[in-house]
């Protein structure tokens, strides 16, 4: 099937990418929508966040990448309805190492992805622009971006920018760049404007409508392995995530 594969990049941590990957996933799984969240973070914080134990997963995305495992057999339900993940630990590590020496390294996870049947596969990515990043925009069909409205808010923008441009000129010509989403957005501090003007300057279009604001409950929210909707569906969190979702979908539909 046609499958709408999002990669949610950005070499820069601490930016919102695990918190908009998962809460992106669980609001369009809540439209009734079968969706896989693939965990290609060796930190494992998408797997946490939803509650999954990182260390007792029986298959993670290790073992997909490796080929010790299939897709079908790897993958886990979550609590929420329609969303599926294959989860991550410290192990997938080992895999930018491994993969080095592979035949057809880059194609990877796009092969492992194939046999899938999801409306959509949300692919939360490491914070860097290693061969397993590289991987997920092989595989995937578009890019999120997440940028923190800070001072070095665009610093390396422009070096993920040209990777995605490599990429499409190499591993996979129908990559495109579904848009930008502005997070810890605070409407208090000027920077947080400043910064929102700049990127509109910028990319125009490209930029979501929906800013996420810094908001405690956000922030919360992982610590209890639950989406935003379940820890406080009323918070300005939940509502931003839930239009952010909204647009994603229009822009994918």
């Amino acid at each position: 099937m046609t499958q709408r594969i999002i990669a949610v990049v950005n070499q820069k941590g601490g930016v919102g990418k695990t918190t908009t990957a998962i809460n992106v996933a669980a609001q369009l799984a809540n439209e009734k929508r079968s969706v896989l969240l693939v965990d290609l973070d060796p930190q494992g914080n998408s797997t946490s966040g939803l509650g999954l134990p990182k260390e007792k997963a029986r298959k993670t995305t290790y073992d997909v990448l490796g080929g010790g495992s299939s897709l079908a057999n790897s993958v886990q339900e979550s609590h929420v309805a329609q969303l599926f993940v294959l989860g991550s630990n410290a192990n997938l590590a080992g895999a930018e190492v491994e993969l080095v020496n592979q035949a057809e390294r880059e194609f990877v996870l796009q092969k492992a992805l194939q046999p899938a049947v999801y409306d959509y596969i949300i692919i939360d990515c490491p914070p860097s622009l290693g061969l397993l990043t590289i991987n997920a925009l092989t595989a995937a069909s578009s890019v999120l971006i997440p940028v923190q409205t800070e001072y070095y808010a665009l610093e390396g923008l422009s070096q993920l920018l040209d990777t995605i441009q490599a990429v499409r000129g190499s591993t996979n010509p129908r990559l495109e760049l579904l848009g930008i989403a502005l997070t810890m957005f605070d409407k208090r501090n000027s920077l947080s404007e400043q910064v929102q003007t700049e990127v509109q300057n910028y990319f125009g279009d490209k930029l979501f409508a929906t800013v996420i604001p810094r908001n405690v409950r956000l922030a919360e929210a992982p610590s209890y392995g639950r989406t935003i909707y379940e820890h406080d569906r009323w918070s300005k969190g939940a509502r931003a995530y839930k239009a952010l979702a909204k647009e994603v979908q229009a822009r994918l539909d």
